[in-house]
């Protein structure tokens, strides 16, 4: 049976003042919310005065990634704790505003390696936060043991990371970007030198420089095309995952009664006094 006009109205409505109130739910993280969302106005006027259109729009990307949380909350009718979604926050502006409209990406060595790490974390936080969700259900219910639920927390997180680089890489390989940061290495070891063509492995140390086409890059060594800085991401995410995992097991072996480094980041139900969509809703 379709709705009429004025239901799909009423019901866009509601789903309007219930996100108002989900953004104004924690004072916390609507603090952050707020000083995140001036400082994204703020570098969007200055993008736009400079010209800079590509920068421009992160900065409105970043504005619409930022309700994201909120909105999640709202549609799936989940509460996420206060940590979780600063955290959230955070990572968005660092990854878009500091890394994408700043450089910081290029300009502060690491930056890339640690969002990467923060990013296996919260993978795993979401992995782990699924399966207890899903187990809430009364129609999906089932019994897993934490060290399963940590498995599965662990195993969604690198499959996330993984398939970020087939991203980065499909990005880099279709639209000539450079997603994948290369790196400068002085030695390299490869069969592809070796001239008796029988897999043997030749060495090439001590890479000063590199010309191409007679011009020298002036880089200080061979320039290596993505694999490194490709590892090192999924490197870094195992790590991320790993640190959750491990407290996610304690957290799931206590069912959440004790203290634990993954309290703050496991999302729950919404309770009736919470759900400000049904409550909208049924006015």
């Amino acid at each position: 049976m379709k709705r009429s006009k004025e239901e799909d109205k009423r019901l866009k409505a509601a789903f309007r003042r219930a996100l108002d109130k989900e953004l104004r739910e924690h004072k916390s993280s609507f603090i952050v919310f707020y000083i995140l969302r001036a400082l994204v106005l703020v570098a969007l006027v200055r993008q736009l005065m400079r010209g800079s259109y590509e920068s421009a729009f992160f900065c409105i990307l970043t504005l619409l990634l930022l309700y994201v949380p909120s909105w999640l909350q709202v549609k799936l009718h989940i509460e996420l704790p206060p940590p979780l979604e600063i955290t959230i926050l955070c990572f968005i502006f660092a990854a878009e505003i500091l890394g994408e409209v700043n450089a910081f990406y290029v300009v502060i060595p690491g930056w890339d390696t640690m969002l990467h790490t923060i990013n296996g974390f919260l993978a795993a936080a979401v992995g782990f936060s699924l399966v207890i969700l899903l187990n809430e259900n009364e129609r999906l219910t089932f019994d897993l043991s934490p060290f399963f639920l940590a498995l599965v927390a662990f195993c969604f997180s690198m499959t996330i990371g993984v398939l970020w680089e087939f991203f980065e890489f499909s990005m880099d390989y279709f639209f000539h970007m450079d997603m994948q940061k290369d790196t400068v290495i002085r030695n390299i070891y490869t069969v592809a030198l070796d001239a008796t063509r029988t897999n043997k492995v030749v060495a090439v140390k001590g890479i000063e420089d590199v010309m191409i086409n007679g011009q020298s890059l002036g880089l200080g060594g061979y320039l290596d095309i993505g694999i490194i800085d490709t590892m090192k991401d999924l490197f870094v995410n195992f790590v991320g995952a790993v640190v959750f995992s491990v407290a996610g097991f304690f957290y799931a072996r206590t069912k959440g009664e004790k203290k634990n480094a993954a309290l703050g980041f496991v999302p729950s139900k919404k309770t009736e006094e919470t759900d400000y969509l049904k409550q909208e809703e049924s006015k």
